[in-house]
Formats: structure tokens, C-alpha cells, sequence
């Protein structure tokens, strides 16, 4: 039996306790078991790390995410169909105003009056001083004749020649012309000679003629 002793005194038997003889394991404060949801979470924070880079890395390369590639795929799906249906109406609004176009060109002879069509296919008369006028006395005056010769020559005309009268004559003062190419000369005559009746005849011996009667 193990002693001790105490400063030079008598050796005393030791007594055991339960120091003496320790318990198996771990001696002191520890910790308990951690239960499944602690033990997962760092290969779940793991796992979201990983894929927070790979979409990084997707980002770098694309220039775009995923989900926003979908919304642009989509998005020109539907902008490749507008087109078609703009164009379709555009196009039938268009031909709808040609018809309307060719409807109104097609009205617009059926408005006008023969007159005016004619006109528009004839010529305007022209006036031509250099047309052969006949100035015919009518009158019982000497030299009347020659007298308005000298003022039609004075307004321009080359052609003028004096005339005594040959057959009947008409009861007033008049400018006869032989076709329709004379009229805007006859009139002319007929304004500086100032007679007011102005006729188309056949039976006129030059282009022109001026009948003077008082």
C-alpha cells in the first residue's frame, strides 16, 4: 500500500477517490452532436458559389444572361410577325388610293364639255398682219377706201390693198373672212377699222376683207 509522508512524520496510508480512476472519452465541456441542416450548409453555400460563377462567366463571354437571351429571342419572334401585317395594309392602303386615283383620272374626261375638249385639241387663232386685206368702198365717198388702208399699214399690216365694190353689197360695215385660221385677223381689222360685225364667208376674193358702208 503506497504511503506518504509529511515533512519527516510517519507515513500515513493514502486514500483513493474518483480522481483516481477517470471516466473513458472526453473529460470536461465539450459539444454535442450538430444536427443535418449545420452540417449541410457549407456544401449548399458550396454549390450556390459555383453556380454564381459560372453565370459570371456566361455574362463575361455572351455580353448577356440567359434568361435575358430568352426575353430577346421572344421579343424579335414577335417584332418579326409585325412587319408582315404592317406591310399587308400598307399595301392594300396603297392600292386602295391607286384605285381611287384611277377612278378620278377616269371621271375627269367624262366632266369636261365637248366645247372645252375641243378648244383643247385646237389651236388658238393667231393674229397675222402679213395676211392679204381687201379694204372695199362702199360708200360715195372719194378715196374713203384709202384712206383706212393707210390706217390699217400704219397698225402693222403689209398686205392691205384698196378696192372699189364688185357684186351686192351687205347693208352695214363688216370684216368677212374666208377660214377659221383668218378669224383672230379679221377681228383685229374689224377693232381698228372700228366695225363691229364680224362674219366667216366663202365668197371672199382675199383672206380678209373690209366692207365700208355709211
Amino acid at each position: 500500500m503506497a504511503s506518504t509522508r509529511d515533512n519527516g512524520t510517519q507515513a500515513r496510508p493514502q486514500v483513493h477517490d474518483a480522481f483516481d480512476n477517470p471516466p473513458k472519452g472526453p473529460v470536461g465541456v465539450h459539444r454535442g452532436p450538430r444536427s443535418l441542416s449545420v452540417r449541410v450548409l457549407p456544401y449548399l453555400l458550396v454549390v450556390v458559389l459555383a453556380v454564381l460563377c459560372g453565370l459570371g462567366v456566361w455574362a463575361a463571354v455572351s455580353g448577356s444572361l440567359p434568361w435575358q437571351q430568352t426575353h430577346t429571342e421572344a421579343s424579335r419572334v414577335i417584332s418579326s410577325h409585325l412587319p408582315k401585317r404592317s406591310a399587308s395594309s400598307s399595301a392594300s392602303s396603297s392600292a386602295t388610293a391607286t384605285d381611287q386615283a384611277s377612278q378620278e383620272q377616269t371621271s375627269e374626261p367624262s366632266s369636261q364639255s365637248p366645247s372645252a375638249s375641243a378648244s383643247s385639241s385646237s389651236p388658238a387663232p393667231v393674229v397675222n398682219r402679213g395676211t392679204r386685206v381687201t379694204v372695199i368702198n362702199g360708200t360715195r365717198v372719194t378715196g374713203y377706201a384709202g384712206k383706212k388702208r393707210q390706217v390699217l399699214v400704219n397698225a402693222g399690216y403689209t398686205a392691205v390693198t384698196a378696192s372699189n365694190p364688185q357684186g351686192a353689197l351687205p347693208g352695214v360695215s363688216m370684216v368677212r373672212y374666208r377660214d377659221e385660221a383668218d378669224k383672230a385677223t379679221a377681228q383685229e381689222v374689224a377693232n381698228v377699222l372700228g366695225i363691229a360685225q364680224v362674219e366667216q364667208s366663202s365668197v371672199t376674193t382675199t383672206p380678209v376683207e373690209a366692207i365700208l358702208m355709211q
